[in-house]
């Protein structure tokens, strides 16, 4: 039956504010290095959109998740556009056409920049929203206050974690909404998109964002976050988002379910988180729209029901249980399905029906593609009333191990503008080929080492049934390289293992100050002719001793550690350094910025068991300091315990010395005459002339200095009037002289 449906959206367009969004989001993938492609969907509204909104290009931009600084504008070009099939294009004759327009560019990632632990995002902020949608408000910013626009929005991780390159590309390939829903009947959509890297999605729904302003493009590019979300109108929410029974949601897979209850156009949003080994690295913001119309022709949904291969009749209708022991031959270990629909016996439908299977998952989650379990042929069509039988066989190997599962045989018809369905929920028990686990001779070991001490285990594994094995190594958050450990001599071959676990617990390979408790899990594995994951597990639990150890001491005769000093006063002090363990001592000064030997500095340093002492000495003079380039000087001495390894204990000393200009006192002169006595005041003497026939001049510097001694007349001199200067350190003499 096919039933075909004429309706029209009611979309109100403008040349600044176009009323042209469906939704969309942000796809960043990794192609090699430091190099991505950042990818914007954008789903465009082509009956009713204005052509004038289809941008030739975005520019948007990328932000730090920390403090929302700005990192990178990116200028993203216009790459093509798709058209969105229907789900049945036979339910559709164009009213609804739905363009995915791809807008794409590659960027450089650099470790150097994008290193933050937090993460970043990257936004793009466009309006409007359409104008007429149901559950918020969303007017024309042209006719009165209030808008809706769309922020696009993505996380991603750092490219690089714990100096490392840190590869990741963002969920892709998501599916739009591609059909209409009606009042009071069931719709669904798989809304999930895929994640190269195998890292877990999950989705939840959220507030859909709105932009920062009611402009088509914000002037100065987009906005920081945090960004404001929509205004719902009254009676919807989060909660309520489309007033449905039951109402919007979506399941942790990205499964999408809703009954609306009325028609109109309403808004979503659903955020998909990114995790890796627990960890969440990135999230998106999807946005879409859902429309619901009352267009849907009236049909019967298809019965699906059930029986034993050993039953008469099919008795089965919601639920039905089954159990096969692993003797059953594979033809046996089948059940039989009955489907019909009534629509099969209507004239408006040509008393046809068309009706397809598929298997899916209820209490679990597996990769495998359950539809295995359908015979070849999984279609049909019903006619004039008839009903179709299936085979559904199982295999010998159940999809969970260990436990019973369910899973649903759905059967569909072709109903608009989604097929109805039936469901039947099978409780299933496989019992597994015989199979005997692979397992390991040693047991459990709780060990305690001395720091310092060797460790070595012979490890034994075997399988009775000589399958191939697998050999799985697990430690509770340490690399064992780093810590010292090793397997070696490792032999695997079917049904036996063999190796030997070393470990040398020298500090020198380790810092057993960090982590003393080590646990290894060991697993061990045969490949079953089902590959069911039941390993034999050997835990080794390893506590390290650490010895009793004291920290160094380190002192000096120093009554005060900052000096105030003069040049050409010498300076003296002793250093020492203790340990109570007699431990191996280094004891090294490092001056800050400067070397000792540029200002004839002695501190040889010193090692020793036990205690050391060292003698700092320096004689700050003229020639070995210039105060105008240096006057303060900082000294860090350090006393390290070499008997820790590399990781040695130490304690410190910081010594700050600031040099003042030396203590200059004024020479004297002194006037010595055989005959006279000479009065001096001061430095001046008054004397007659006939004194100065010969006189004595002794110049003397209290400081020892060098001084010069020389005549400076104060008038002019008589003839025949002699006096040499002289030159000397702390004494000098010169005769001045006077023959008439």
């Amino acid at each position: 039956m096919l039933k075909r449906l004429f309706f029209f959206l009611l979309f109100i367009s403008t040349p600044v504010w176009a009323s042209h969004i469906v939704g969309g989001e942000f796809e960043l993938l990794h192609i090699s290095g430091n190099q991505y492609k950042l990818n914007l969907i954008l789903y465009f509204d082509v009956n009713n959109g204005n052509p004038a909104a289809r941008d030739g290009s975005a520019t948007v931009r990328i932000f730090r998740k920390s403090d929302n600084a700005p990192m990178m504008d990116v200028f993203i070009p216009f790459k093509g556009q798709i058209r969105v099939d229907y789900f049945q294009p036979e339910c559709s004759a164009g009213e609804i056409v739905t363009d995915k327009l791809i807008y794409s560019t590659n960027i450089i990632l650099s470790p150097e920049v994008y290193n933050d632990p937090e993460g970043y995002y990257v936004a793009w902020e466009r309006c409007c929203r359409n104008y007429t949608i149901t559950n918020i408000f969303s007017p024309d910013p042209q006719l009165g206050p209030g808008y809706a626009g769309q922020t696009f929005y993505l996380e991603f991780p750092p490219v690089v974690k714990n100096g490392q390159p840190f590869i990741n590309s963002s969920p892709q390939l998501f599916p739009p909404l591609n059909d209409y829903a009606c009042p009071n009947r069931p719709y669904w959509v798989d809304f999930g998109g895929v994640d190269v890297d195998d890292d877990s999605l999950v989705y939840s729904l959220v507030n859909p964002l709105n932009t920062v302003t009611p402009q088509a493009i914000p002037i100065g590019g987009p906005h920081r976050g945090p960004y404001p979300t929509i205004n719902w109108r009254p009676g919807f929410s989060l909660d309520q988002i489309v007033g449905g029974n039951p109402d919007l949601a979506i399941t942790d897979r990205g499964f999408l379910t809703v009954t609306p209850a009325n028609q109109g156009l309403f808004v979503f949003a659903v955020k998909c988180e990114e995790y890796r080994n627990g960890e969440k690295i990135g999230e998106l913001i999807r946005d879409f729209q859902m429309l619901v119309l009352d267009k849907c022709p009236v049909a019967a949904p298809p019965l699906i029901e059930g029986k034993l291969l050993t039953d008469d009749t099919f008795t089965y209708q919601d639920n039905m249980t089954v159990t096969f022991a692993n003797t059953v031959a594979d033809e046996d270990r089948c059940i039989n399905i009955r489907v019909s629909d009534l629509d099969a016996s209507n004239i408006d439908d040509n008393f046809t029906e068309n009706i397809w299977l598929k298997v899916i998952p209820i209490d679990f989650y597996s990769d495998d593609d359950l539809n295995q379990i359908l015979p070849g042929l999984s279609t049909t069509v019903l006619q004039n009333g008839s009903t179709a039988e299936f085979n559904i066989c199982f295999d010998r190997c159940p999809f969970v191990d260990g436990r019973s599962y369910q899973l649903g045989i759905v059967a569909f018809d072709d109903a608009c503008a989604l097929p109805l369905s039936d469901t039947l929920r099978i409780e299933v028990n496989i019992e597994p080929p015989p199979n005997t686990p692979a397992y390991f001779i040693n047991t459990d070991q709780v060990v305690s080492l001395k720091e310092g001490d060797g460790y070595q285990l012979q490890i034994e594994g075997r399988d009775d049934e000589n399958d191939t094995l697998i050999f799985e190594i697990l430690t509770d958050g340490f690399s064992l390289a780093d810590a010292g450990m090793s397997f070696s001599n490792t032999v695997l071959t079917n049904g036996s293992l063999s190796t030997t676990f070393n470990w040398e617990t020298g500090c020198d390979f380790y810092d057993f100050t960090q982590r003393t408790s080590f646990q290894i899990k060991l697993l061990l594995d045969d490949v079953d002719q089902c590959d069911a994951r039941n390993p034999d597990i050997l835990t080794l639990d390893f506590q390290v001793i650490l010895p009793p150890n004291t920290d160094p001491v380190i002192s000096s005769d120093l009554s005060n550690l900052a000096i105030l000093s003069r040049v050409n006063s010498p300076i003296d002090f002793n250093v020492f350094g203790v340990d109570t363990d007699d431990d191996q001592l280094e004891l090294q000064v490092f001056p800050d910025g400067f070397a000792l030997e540029d200002y004839e500095i002695s501190f040889p340093g010193a090692t020793g068991v036990d205690q050391v002492k060292s003698l700092f000495s320096w004689d700050p003079n003229c020639s070995n300091v210039n105060l105008e380039e240096r006057d303060e000087f900082n000294f860090l001495f350090i006393l390290n315990d070499l008997d820790k390894c590399k990781f040695p204990n130490y304690d410190s000393l910081e010594v700050f010395i600031q040099l003042l200009p030396p203590d200059n006192r004024a020479p004297n002169i002194s006037f010595v005459n055989l005959n006279q006595e000479i009065t001096v005041a001061g430095n001046e003497a008054q004397m007659s002339i006939d004194q100065l026939l010969s006189l004595d001049v002794i110049a003397v510097d209290p400081d020892g200095d060098f001084i010069t001694l020389e005549l400076i007349p104060t008038d002019s001199l008589p003839e025949n009037f002699s006096f040499e200067p002289v030159s000397g350190k702390g004494h000098v003499t010169s005769k001045l002289q006077w023959i008439p």
